[in-house]
């Protein structure tokens, strides 16, 4: 693969039929960005979509028809560079990417509580994995803690100062 940076999108499945399609597993919101004609870097090189179902979570490429030449995809990972999901993915107003939120500051009541270092999602809630500020970490605090991203804990997020305001999170910090 390139030195861009990518990121892993969905993965290739089992065959389905006879025809080459193959079962697609999604790891992303934004499944919109499959469509016919777009190209994709893969652990199995460049692919580009000739056929695809949404609904039923299915995949061809161009070069793999029939199911001898599919089956030589099955568990290729499908990976998107950082531009390629900005110009396919379309969001909503104060919707952000994963990748955006990371290395933003948290911050309570003017004081700095750490940094997002990584994005989960467990059941329906995405957490945002945090490494506590030196300083709080001196005053014996943990050195990292979770924050559910809901409206209960996150106020605003501005990408373009790199920052996250919260309400109450300092209290799941201290409780961690």
């Amino acid at each position: 693969m390139s030195k861009i940076k990518r990121f892993f999108v969905a993965q290739i499945g089992k065959t389905n039929g006879l025809y080459g399609d193959l079962k697609l597993h999604l790891h992303t919101d934004f499944p919109e960005q499959f469509k016919i004609g777009y190209s994709f870097e893969t652990s199995s090189g460049m692919l580009e979509i000739s056929r695809i179902n949404l609904k039923r979570g299915l995949i061809a490429f161009k070069g793999y028809d029939g199911i001898d030449y599919a089956k030589k995809l099955t568990n290729t990972k499908i990976y998107a560079s950082l531009e390629e999901t900005k110009e396919r993915c379309e969001l909503k107003k104060g919707e952000y990417f994963w990748f955006e939120i990371e290395g933003c500051s948290v911050i309570e009541s003017g004081e700095v509580l750490g940094q997002v270092t990584e994005i989960q999602r467990m059941a329906d809630v995405n957490y945002l994995f945090i490494e506590t500020d030196s300083k709080l970490v001196e005053q014996g605090l943990a050195k990292s803690f979770l924050i559910p991203y809901i409206e209960r804990y996150v106020i605003n997020a501005d990408i373009e100062t790199k920052s996250i305001t919260t309400v109450d999170a300092k209290e799941l910090l201290e409780a961690s």
